[in-house]
Formats: C-alpha cells, structure tokens, sequence
C-alpha cells in the first residue's frame, strides 16, 4: 500500500462536478487513486464518512477524535441527500454538507455557505469504473476567496494547506482503497 501512488492523472484535472460552485478559487488540490473494486463497493465507503459515522479514513486522532475509522460498512450510514452533514469532528453538528450527489459516480460536499450561498470549500468524489470491478477515485479539493484556515492571511493558506490537505488526503485515499479492496 505504502507504494501506491494518489496523485491524478493528466486527464483527471479536469473540470469535475462542483467546480462551478467556486468559479475563482483560491487553490485547487486534486488526488486519485485505483481501487480493484466495483464502483458500487467504492461507493458504500464514501457515503458514511464523517466524524460519529464512519470516520474520515485518515489520521484519526486529528479529525475523529481518536476514535478509529469504520472497518466495516455500516448500514445506518448508507444513504443521503442534499443537506446530509457528514461533521468535521465528534459532537460537531455542522462540518460538510452533501450539495450534490449522483449514487454510485459523485459525491459533492460543501464547508459553511458564505454569505451569497456559495461554500467556503468544496470537496468533490468521482468513482469512474476503469475496467470490471476497478474504479478510480478522483478527489478535488476547492477553496474559495473568503477560506482562512485557523484566521491565517490568503497568501498563508495558500502556502501552507496543500502540505497538510496532501497528507490527510493521501491517508484518506489509502484507507479507502485499504477498507473496499479487504471488505467490499
């Protein structure tokens, strides 16, 4: 696992659902990753995400509290719908929102609407099935003009958030392809 790789192909920089949400970003980070699984299975791992659901996938102790990720699918998390809150961290009642979703291919979640309606962030999942039970997971990550980590000037962020999206991201992918490849 530690080999494989999670940065996207040329191709997959793209336009992605959700990107028309933010028309002037500040930054765009997008990762991919190849999962030996039908898009479906992939599918059933994405839709329970969140901190008191299944957890993020990622370093735990940072975004869920210290509880441990799901290992198994839960069914209690398997459906949602536009304005489903996948929280950011344990008791959080806000945290990413479901803005658009297509079952089984895309997954759009937002952060916090400002005050025209558009998200702070948004965070985009595309299940693309490469061949029969092989999919790829295509992760982008927006942020738009009025994003300040922690209150951190513009020119901060930008600096600083595509080191640390990079780690969370790449574990969250991995564990992703880690739990659907040994569980379905």
């Amino acid at each position: 696992m530690f080999g494989r790789s999670v940065h996207a192909r040329a191709g997959e920089r793209r336009s992605l659902p959700g990107d028309d949400l933010l028309t002037d970003p500040i930054g765009s980070l997008t990762h991919a990753v190849t999962i030996r699984r039908p898009r479906h299975d992939v599918w059933r791992w994405l839709v329970q995400m969140g901190a008191g659901r299944a957890g993020w996938y990622s370093y735990d102790f940072v975004d869920n509290g210290g509880h441990p990720s799901a290992e198994r699918i839960l069914p209690e998390f398997q459906s949602v719908a536009v304005g489903t809150v996948l929280p950011a961290v344990p008791g959080a009642t806000d945290g990413f929102f479901v803005i658009r979703y297509e079952p089984e291919r895309t997954l759009v979640l937002g952060w916090l609407p400002v005050r025209n309606g558009a998200p702070l962030v948004t965070w985009t999942f595309v299940l693309e099935e490469q061949e029969p039970d092989c999919t790829r997971l295509i992760v982008r990550a927006r942020a738009g003009d009025q994003y300040r980590l922690f209150g951190f000037p513009k020119w901060l962020v930008k600096l600083i958030v595509p080191w640390g999206h990079f780690v969370m991201q790449r574990r969250q992918l991995l564990g992703i392809v880690r739990r659907a490849e040994a569980h379905g």
